[in-house]
């Protein structure tokens, strides 16, 4: 034997002839030399059993290969529910608008069937909603629920607004009031959870997007007043824990809305939505409201919205390579970290390849760049090579075994590793969510020889 490559070897066998010699010297007994025995027998077995217990237990490199081929979920271009293209088109998100009457008719009487058939619909399609709730449409009748409308001291207001006949809210009844908050309490106690919704879509104005530009806007009439305003934000806050919530940008507005400077209310985690984005005057219009609610909130809340409709090139150019006003999509998506994009106009305007292109370019993107198992653990590292975080728990996943660390709100250039209790050699990586639905799956790149 090579005693310089293994000197531990060399060690024990000269421990074992020196007590032998001893032990003859000193004439020992028979059951001594036994006991004695016994004990170097132990320790060496104890030697070689440590030193396979740790080769059996050494971390070592799986290789794997793997690449996103499809848009992620909870991601990328959106279109309409009603949309013709949806159920083909290169899509995750589906979107709809929910008025309050649609829901409520009569005191304390919730009826969510027509959401359920909505939600089902999308579920089946491999997709998942954007719901935003609202009272007020141009040239539509208000979404307040009838019980209130017929109230003693409510008053609706019937005005103009794009030129169409737009009926309008009071806000000044208590009852539309408290009705608000309820409402937001009895949908999340049964939809807070629910995979078949990716985001949710907030506020007050023309189609909740925190404005009555055009038309008979007074504030704590038609719109609620800033008191109100907060409160009802500070309650969504405590009560959509799960869903990921959003509102205007146009909130930051402080005619009409509190948010401006006011830490409080900014410290809540809201996302935002600009539904005029990249028309001309964005950076002079848009991004200042962006800037008011802070550049870096998308690292705690998405951030999302619809191409504009100011001219027609905002929709038609909307993906071209140059962007309609000079701007490619994938930079100003870059900018604000945009997670999806309304775009109900591109199956019209664009091929497959570049909505699916565009899609790509927003949210999450994994790879993994560390694999490692030995027969009862793994380790893995992955890193988030996309522009904003996951906004969902998620779990890497050995084996159907899910890591404890969960990959949401990991930032964009960030690795994370993570130890899940399931390993071999033969270890099947996957990313794994309670948030998705049949057929959705999140995709990783990897390149690991």
């Amino acid at each position: 034997m090579n005693h310089r490559k293994f000197p531990h070897m060399l060690l024990r066998k000269s421990f074992v002839h020196h007590f032998m010699l001893w032990s003859l010297k000193a004439n020992v007994s028979v059951a001594v030399w036994a006991v004695a025995v016994w004990g170097v027998a132990v320790w060496t077995v104890a030697f070689w059993g440590g030193a396979v217990w740790a080769d059996d237990t050494a971390m070592k490199p799986i290789p794997i290969q793997s690449a996103i081929s499809s848009v992620q979920p909870m991601t990328g271009i959106v279109l309409w529910t009603t949309n013709e293209s949806v159920a083909t088109a290169p899509i995750q998100l589906e979107y709809s608008y929910f008025t309050y009457s649609q829901v409520v008719t009569q005191s304390g009487q919730y009826d969510w069937s027509g959401l359920e058939r909505m939600l089902d619909q999308v579920a089946k399609r491999g997709h998942q909603a954007i719901i935003r709730f609202h009272d007020t449409y141009v040239g539509k009748k208000t979404g307040v629920p009838k019980y209130i409308t017929e109230l003693s001291g409510y008053e609706t207001t019937k005005g103009k607004s794009e030129k169409k006949a737009t009926e309008f809210p009071d806000w000044s009844h208590p009852e539309l009031r408290r009705f608000t908050l309820e409402f937001f309490d009895r949908f999340a106690a049964r939809y807070d959870r629910d995979p078949r919704i990716a985001f949710i879509q907030v506020g007050f104005g023309l189609w909740a997007e925190y404005h009555i530009y055009d038309g008979p806007m007074i504030l704590g009439k038609t719109f609620p007043t800033k008191e109100y305003q907060a409160e009802f934000v500070e309650h969504l806050s405590k009560t959509l824990v799960q869903t990921p919530w959003m509102i205007s940008v146009d909130g930051a507005d402080d005619a009409w809305a509190p948010f401006a400077g006011n830490e409080k209310l900014l410290k809540l985690p809201f996302g935002l939505f600009d539904d005029s984005f990249n028309h001309k005057t964005h950076s002079k219009e848009n991004e200042p409201n962006w800037v008011e609610f802070g550049m870096d909130r998308w690292k705690r809340a998405p951030t999302g919205g619809e191409f504009s409709f100011f001219e027609k090139v905002d929709q038609s150019k909307a993906l071209s390579e140059t962007g309609p006003h000079g701007i490619p999509f994938e930079k100003q998506a870059g900018k604000f970290h945009i997670s999806f994009m309304i775009g109900d106009a591109q199956p019209q305007h664009q091929k497959r390849e570049r909505i699916s292109s565009a899609s790509q370019a927003c949210g999450y993107r994994f790879r993994v760049t560390g694999f490692e198992a030995n027969s009862i653990q793994s380790r893995v590292e992955i890193e988030n090579t996309g522009i904003a975080p996951l906004y969902h728990d998620a779990f890497a996943t050995v084996n159907g075994t899910r890591s404890k660390t969960s990959l949401k709100g990991l930032l964009p250039g960030e690795r994370k590793w993570m130890a899940i209790d399931s390993g071999a050699s033969a270890s099947t990586l996957s990313i794994e969510s309670d948030r998705l639905v049949s057929g959705q799956r999140i995709e990783f790149e990897a390149n690991l020889p």
